[in-house]
């Protein structure tokens, strides 16, 4: 068999999402014939542990196995320009106001990743209330590698960098303008992240000075927004929709936090309402990604409830997180396939 024909068997490969075969979409981007019937196929996947991708992977391997060839893949990552060195994906989670779980969001959401296996970080951009640290149990202090570069302390093998961190112990961050940039540019250039797979930022609420300098800044694979049913955090969020498509961010979908109150004695009750999330979604054409109670087993936790495996939030918590990651991978293949831009992200409800 020749690279002719291994390319024809491997447009038998659909992409579920993209609803179109991966040879169309142009992901796959090398074959190599070598000895011994070994094949070696470049495919551009670049969201490590989604599920969607990793059942493609896996498609591909049969189908070549089924031709008497022994598969050797790899990915080749679309690699959008970014400041964030060799970090694959950068995820925004926003809200359009504060108060609606969107740090606890965050932090889950990175927990959930570290527990499918990636690697992770968590970037707290919300320099005037930075909570991260308080979500996740920290290993360590922050430290420095030399003059130039701060390695960040951890949490279960999540990096995570924080004003906190560097605050003296009860001191308020009072920063205001050019400060603010500057150290967010530190959180930026001067950190060693390592390489990454995903990369979380905990967004300050709002669509003001700062949210809008970290998505033109950075690269932003897409954005998660955070809201309750509550109709005043509803129109907010709207406007944080309205600014990630403004800046040409693709919005991966809507978080709809606290839909209701899940009491220990097995009763819910809606204490804000319902179907706030569902309205932004269906106005914007976005996906739901998750809808999360209001749960007493959240109350003095500092670890990340995506952990506890004894846990029905903690399972809902790791669904967020594989559903994120396949949204990503939807992202970048739509990147390749298309190119960025031409407006929001459609994705499958």
């Amino acid at each position: 068999m020749n690279e002719e024909q291994v390319h024809e068997v491997l447009s038998e490969v659909e992409d579920p999402v993209l609803e179109d075969d991966i040879e169309s979409l142009g992901l796959v981007k090398n074959v190599e014939m070598g000895e011994e019937d070994i094949v070696s196929v470049s495919l551009a996947f670049d969201a490590p542990h989604s599920p969607a991708e990793t059942m493609m992977a896996e498609r591909v391997g049969k189908v070549l196995a089924n031709e008497g060839l022994r598969p050797r893949l790899r990915t080749e990552p679309p690699r959008i320009p970014s400041k964030l060195r060799d970090i694959k994906n950068t995820i925004a989670v926003t809200s359009g106001k504060g108060g609606v779980g969107k740090t606890t969001v965050a932090a889950n959401l990175a927990a959930g990743l570290d527990e499918m296996g990636a690697e992770v970080g968590i970037l707290d951009g919300d320099i005037h209330g930075p909570n991260v640290p308080h979500k996740m149990a920290l290993e360590g202090e922050l430290s420095a590698l030399d003059d130039k570069t701060l390695v960040p302390p951890e949490s279960n093998g999540v990096k995570v960098m924080s004003l906190h961190s560097m605050l003296p112990d009860g001191e308020a961050a009072t920063l205001r303008g050019p400060k603010v940039h500057k150290v967010l540019d530190t959180f930026t250039e001067e950190v060693e992240w390592g390489g990454l797979d995903y990369l979380v930022i905990d967004m300050p609420p709002g669509t003001g000075d700062v949210p809008i300098w970290l998505v033109q800044t950075l690269e932003v694979t897409g954005a998660v927004v955070v809201t309750t049913p509550q109709q005043v955090a509803v129109d907010d969020s709207r406007r944080g929709v309205r600014m990630f498509q403004e800046h040409d961010v693709p919005v991966l979908g809507v978080v709809e936090n606290m839909r209701e109150f899940r009491c220990t004695c097995g009763s819910e009750y809606e204490l804000f309402g319902a179907g706030g999330g569902n309205s932004i979604a269906d106005e914007y054409d976005l996906p739901v990604l998750e809808s999360l109670p209001l749960s007493m087993e959240m109350e003095g936790r500092n670890v990340p409830i995506a952990r506890d495996y004894d846990s029905e939030m903690g399972d809902e918590m790791r669904v967020l997180g594989a559903t994120v990651a396949d949204h990503i991978g939807m992202v970048n293949r739509m990147y390749v396939s298309r190119g960025r831009g031409g407006g929001p992200l459609r994705a499958s409800k």
